[in-house]
């Protein structure tokens, strides 16, 4: 069947590919279909047309599949936020499972890899610690708000994006991946700065004042930390807006002011003011405390992490004499959860304030047995002179750099723990190092519910080469 740009065409949904969109088959042709779930019949337009896939969005939803429920949130379908409410969770999580497997066999020719059932994350709603609000000049209205045609609706935004665009905001007033206090705290600040005299930014011109609004909520002690970023520095404006919050709301235990002018869509500033309460928050995971500043990498699912970390450990296996080799290491949270159960951890990191953050959080817990490196991974492995029992690798979404894996297998430790935010990247990672060692198994552990994101924990061991 030959497909052209902007033709409509009846397609069933069979599966959801990696990315999140459904994947429907014309006589063996591929169709990408956004919104879409395996089951659907589903009227959809083309809109993108390559030689061997297309890209199409539903124009009628025929009949319904099964598997779909009604979504909560009044953005579903337009927010970038979260894009698979519509789908049951217990559903989500299966898809994601088979997303880590089909990325090893597809990818990494891996055919054999036990990968486990999805662990949930522990909540489904009001899970996310850090969230992150655009402000723009305009915002995108919703299709219902462009047929009311009330010029009143086209003002500011503040909110979350349209997918795919870097100035279409939704003026977000509920979101339900945070603890609902932030939603509250989220249009106190929206109406303070519509009040103000000073402009909302302009992602287009890139004029105006008012940026971001970033809220991180600590689930230990159920507090908060409101960071304003600005383009430029108003301290009168900002700690007004933090005395009222504060006086409001005392959940609210920190308030501070990232500035800056750089053109990137970036909620983090060169310059920092400390406005009200702590420059920090504290947060728990497990038995360990951490201290999270405005610009700190802390993962987003506090209660996740921890089943991240315990898969971890428990694939780790330390028995208490053991080195470990820790790379990526951040702020040192996979670290420190292990410290209890290792004789020595070293962590290499390349950013500078990581590095200072996880040293503190060593002294916060009164842990003495790590010790971090900055550095370039490539050139502190390399430099490194180091027999090493047990290796995490926790590295970023684009994996490992092919010489950092060739100096891992230089090295080779007895075991590896590979925790992956990348199907992708994990296959093709573990596939060069598959002549060495031996998968033994993959853990999927969900810490983005509604979304087609998925961490894993791999186990990898030493192959015994003499035997082979």
């Amino acid at each position: 069947m030959r497909v052209k740009k902007n033709q409509v065409v009846e397609v069933e949904i069979e599966n959801i590919a990696f990315g999140g969109k459904g994947l429907a088959k014309l006589n063996g042709y591929t169709v990408f279909i956004d919104q879409a779930v395996p089951g659907d019949l589903a009227a959809v337009r083309i809109f993108k047309k390559k030689k061997s896939y297309a890209e199409a969005r539903i124009e009628q939803l025929i009949k319904p599949s099964p598997l779909r429920i009604d979504a909560p949130c009044p953005y579903s379908g337009y927010c970038g936020g979260c894009k698979w409410q519509f789908l049951e969770y217990g559903q989500q999580t299966e898809y994601k499972r088979n997303h880590v497997q089909e990325s090893l066999q597809h990818i990494g020719r891996l055919y054999d890899v036990p990968v486990l059932d999805t662990l949930p994350s522990p909540k489904v709603f009001g899970y996310r610690n850090k969230m992150e609000f655009t402000c723009a000049r305009r915002r995108w209205l919703l299709p219902k708000e462009m047929e009311a045609k009330d010029p009143l609706q086209a003002g500011m935004g503040l909110g979350l994006h349209v997918p795919g665009t870097f100035y279409k905001v939704l003026d977000t007033r509920v979101c339900f991946l945070q603890p609902d206090l932030g939603n509250h705290i989220l249009n106190d600040v929206r109406r303070y700065i519509k009040a103000s005299s000073l402009p909302v930014y302009d992602l287009r011109s890139h004029t105006g004042f008012w940026r971001f609004v970033t809220l991180r909520h600590s689930v230990a002690r159920d507090n908060w930390m409101v960071n304003l970023v600005t383009a430029e520095e108003d301290h009168e404006t900002v700690q007004s807006l933090a005395d009222t919050l504060m006086k409001k709301h005392p959940q609210i235990a920190s308030v501070v002011n990232n500035i800056t002018d750089r053109k990137a869509g970036v909620a983090v500033g060169q310059k920092e003011i400390h406005l009200g309460g702590s420059p920090y928050l504290k947060d728990r995971i497990g038995t360990y405390d951490f201290k999270i500043s405005a610009n700190s990498f802390f993962q987003t699912n506090t209660a996740g992490a921890e089943q991240l970390y315990a898969t971890v450990k428990k694939y780790a296996g330390l028995k208490g004499h053991e080195t470990v080799l820790d790379l990526y290491c951040g702020t040192g949270t996979i670290a420190i959860f292990l410290s209890d159960a290792a004789h020595e951890i070293i962590g290499i990191e390349q950013v500078e304030s990581s590095v200072r953050d996880a040293e503190n959080n060593c002294r916060t817990n009164h842990v003495d047995n790590c010790r971090f490196i900055r550095g370039d991974m490539r050139d502190c492995l390399q430099k490194l002179d180091l027999a090493t029992d047990v290796m995490i690798v926790d590295p970023p979404r684009a994996g490992m750099h092919k010489d950092v894996v060739r100096r891992i297998l230089s090295m080779l430790p007895n075991k590896i723990i590979y925790v992956s935010c990348n199907p992708a990247a994990l296959a093709r990672d573990v596939a060069m190092m598959s002549e060495h060692y031996q998968i033994e198994k993959v853990q999927p552990v969900d810490l983005f519910p509604h979304t087609y994101h998925i961490e894993s924990v791999s186990l990898l061991t030493k192959k015994d080469l003499n035997s082979i």
